[in-house]
């Protein structure tokens, strides 16, 4: 991506016959020159920094009216790219925003690309990288929580320990070359007391590097996959936990032929839950391609939910489905589902066989919301989000950051082995270069183009 020219882009969501109004923003040195030429704003409006003019947008040529609209500006550097920035507010749909974006290129800017706005930002100083990576996970966060850590990190509360572990290792790296440059000058360097500040570098690295998991699961979620055989109350327990009347329920077997897919919220962790066709052998062509689907939606589920009828117990049925997703899981965890218990009498329910392998189970009676809770409560354990939310909610690092981070902290360790093994100062700094280095990567003093091209090519367009 090249930073110079003006360019432009639809800055909102467009959906034919909604939305009030779209946004076409450009920047550059020529935003303010096209924005008068396309702009007709009457009366004495003035044309200044953080106003917002009334007006029509006119075809430069002919004249046609194109829109009445709002124009908004703001100069450099007091906007978000800090070079000029003008927004046209047209109404909303397609074919009037798309006109102005049209006029706007044909004017002399060109079409944006992914994430250059941000880009721009980034390069002007105006956001470091994490910040500029949080207004990417602000535009996708699927909960409340994940907007909060978004949030946190564009105030610059992820990017703040970062500079203070990277000034730390400076610090360092700066004490040891001056014993290198003046070594007569100087005292004797103390081994010791720079093992010790490596070590609390590490500490607090650590400490940041531990929030991946939570990163992780905010961002991205969790993938759930209710299986059973048929009929045992999966799109019930689909509909109950959701609220909702998501899936088709009857008292027939094989009436579920398809994955049906819900999103919720558990924990703070936006949760993908999959009810799947009903496993068992059948002829049916169309319930067999459920039936694989279904085996697909647990292989790359994180979580399964076995589902059985405890009113029928655990079937030879129960037992097959259980031997084909226990080894199809890999990494992924299993809760044991009893569903129907208010068909069961209370005495019998602790009687219900399952294989003592199985750890985790909840009873339900999805018809009546029974267990929910205390379904959530499992999810929660089963994937650790225990821990996950113990940890500072002010943090929450990305995967690349994490990479970044765990160079780091293999170059402190290795620097604390060349400390241990006596060998010469010029080896240490080394050492802490690498440290130095992999830590201006998370924040963006030390990045590459390749970098940054992978990271807002995955933005959208006008943002």
């Amino acid at each position: 991506m090249t930073p110079g020219n003006t360019i432009a882009a639809i800055a909102t969501a467009i959906v034919p016959q909604q939305g009030s109004v779209g946004i076409v923003r450009m920047s550059g040195s020529e935003a303010m020159k096209i924005a008068k030429i396309l702009f007709h704003a009457p009366g004495k409006q003035v044309w200044e920094t953080h106003r917002i003019l009334y007006g029509y947008i006119r075809h430069p040529q002919t004249g046609q009216l194109v829109d009445e609209a709002l124009l908004l500006i703001m100069k450099a550097p007091r906007s978000y790219t800090r070079e000029d920035v003008v927004e046209f507010h047209c109404h909303g749909g397609i074919i009037a925003i798309q006109e102005v974006l049209q006029l706007c290129i044909e004017a002399g800017a060109r079409l944006a690309q992914p994430g250059e706005f941000t880009l721009r930002a980034f390069l002007n100083g105006r956001l470091d990288l994490t910040q500029a990576e949080s207004v990417a996970d602000l535009v996708g966060s699927q909960s409340p929580a994940a907007a909060q850590v978004a949030l946190a990190g564009l105030q610059g509360k992820l990017a703040s320990p970062i500079r203070q572990l990277r000034a730390g290792c400076l610090d360092i790296l700066a004490e040891i070359e001056a014993r290198i440059d003046f070594e007569e000058d100087l005292p004797p360097l103390n081994e010791s007391e720079i093992s010790q500040k490596v070590d609390s570098i590490l500490v607090d690295l650590s400490r940041v590097l531990a929030t991946a998991s939570r990163g992780e699961l905010l961002r991205n979620g969790l993938k759930v996959a209710i299986i059973g055989r048929p009929n045992v109350g999966k799109s019930s327990l689909l509909n109950a936990w959701s609220r909702s009347d998501r899936a088709i329920v009857t008292d027939l077997p094989g009436t579920t032929r398809d994955v049906v897919e819900s999103q919720l919220v558990v924990g703070g962790i936006p949760v993908q839950v999959l009810d799947t066709a009903g496993i068992r052998e059948t002829e049916d062509r169309v319930e067999k391609i459920g039936v694989e689907r279904s085996c697909r939606a647990a292989e790359s589920a994180d979580l399964v939910l076995l589902t059985i009828d405890g009113k029928a117990g655990w079937t030879e049925l129960d037992e097959v489905i259980y031997q084909q997703v226990k080894n199809r899981l890999k990494n992924s965890s299993l809760i044991l589902i009893i569903n129907k218990v208010d068909l069961v009498q209370q005495e019998l329910i602790k009687s219900i066989y399952y294989p003592e392998t199985i750890k985790n189970v909840v009873t339900t009676a999805a018809i009546n919301n029974q267990g929910i809770e205390e379904l959530e409560a499992a999810i929660i354990d089963a994937v650790n989000l225990g821990n996950v939310q113990a940890e500072n909610l002010d943090l929450a690092i990305n995967q690349r950051q994490a990479a970044a981070l765990t160079r780091a902290k293999v170059a402190l360790e290795q620097c604390l082995n060349t400390i241990k093994n006596n060998l010469p100062l010029d080896f240490w700094t080394i050492d802490l270069r690498g440290a130095i280095y992999a830590l201006g990567e998370v924040t963006g003093e030390d990045v590459t183009e390749s970098v940054l091209d992978r990271i807002f090519s995955r933005f959208c367009i006008g943002k």
